[in-house]
């Protein structure tokens, strides 16, 4: 479905959401592998942290930039072609993430989910898509959530958020596949990043952002769409979320015990 991907070495990599969590931790990991990686996320200060650790400085560009903000991400685009010429393989992975009950929605806290979550998703995949088809080569990648997969308790906004960049993800792959360009979005279980950190339930199948990271350069060595993990915990909610709404509430209840 997708071009694999095993060498990393010299490969042009943008990451937007770069600065902690996941995308630390994926950016630490193909810089590992000779990838040219630009760090991208609104907290400079980390970013520089994190092109200082890289194993060869020059692989690493910092790219500040606003995922909320159209205009900031558009000059971000246009100043990394400008410096290499375009990208290889472009992954979204900013997000917000609050939990929220419906008898708590607060719209200003709602309004921002959805800005990061998918409005900011678009506005880079309006960045990037026109530079991957001039280049007739490339892939693009969103971080979504298994999250996405059917209503969850807590999830009020971020889970439809997530469902809806999952959903944009595969109608980017029915467009561009067939122009050879690979579309891929990821879905995660529990990861332990500063988002996951003031969740007060329990988080099954937890893993690390470096656990993670490495998932999803195993998942690029793949051909598939969908990149998950851990498959422990993704499996079960995949075939939760096929069942009859008969069943699917009461079990959703039960398994959370909200």
């Amino acid at each position: 479905m997708n071009p694999a991907i095993t060498d990393w070495r010299g490969r042009r990599v943008w990451l937007l959401g770069a600065s902690s969590g996941i995308g630390a931790a994926l950016a630490r990991a193909l810089l590992a592998r000779g990838a040219r990686v630009a760090l991208s996320a609104r907290k400079e200060s980390m970013l520089q942290q994190l092109a200082g650790n890289a194993p060869d400085a020059a692989d690493a560009l910092v790219l500040p930039c606003d995922a909320a903000d159209p205009a900031s991400l558009a000059r971000a685009a246009a100043f990394l072609v400008d410096r290499w010429g375009g990208v290889d393989v472009a992954v979204y992975l900013a997000a917000d993430y609050q939990p929220m009950r419906a008898w708590e929605l607060d719209l200003d806290v709602a309004s921002r989910m959805i800005d990061i979550n998918l409005r900011g998703a678009v506005a880079f995949a309006a960045c990037v898509v026109p530079c991957l088809l001039r280049q007739g080569h490339g892939q693009l990648a969103f971080v979504a959530s298994v999250a996405g997969y059917g209503g969850l308790p807590k999830s009020l906004i971020y889970g439809p958020t997530k469902a809806a960049l999952i959903n944009f993800a595969e109608t980017l792959y029915l467009d561009l596949a067939a122009k050879g360009l690979g579309v891929r979005v990821i879905n995660p279980g529990f990861v332990a990043t500063p988002l996951t950190a003031g969740n007060d339930f329990s988080m099954p199948a937890l893993i690390t952002p470096e656990q993670a990271a490495q998932a999803i350069l195993k998942g690029y060595a793949g051909s598939a769409f969908e990149i998950d993990f851990p498959r422990r915990f993704t499996l079960p909610m995949k075939l939760l979320s096929l069942l009859p709404y008969r069943w699917y509430f009461p079990l959703v209840r039960r398994i959370t015990g909200l």
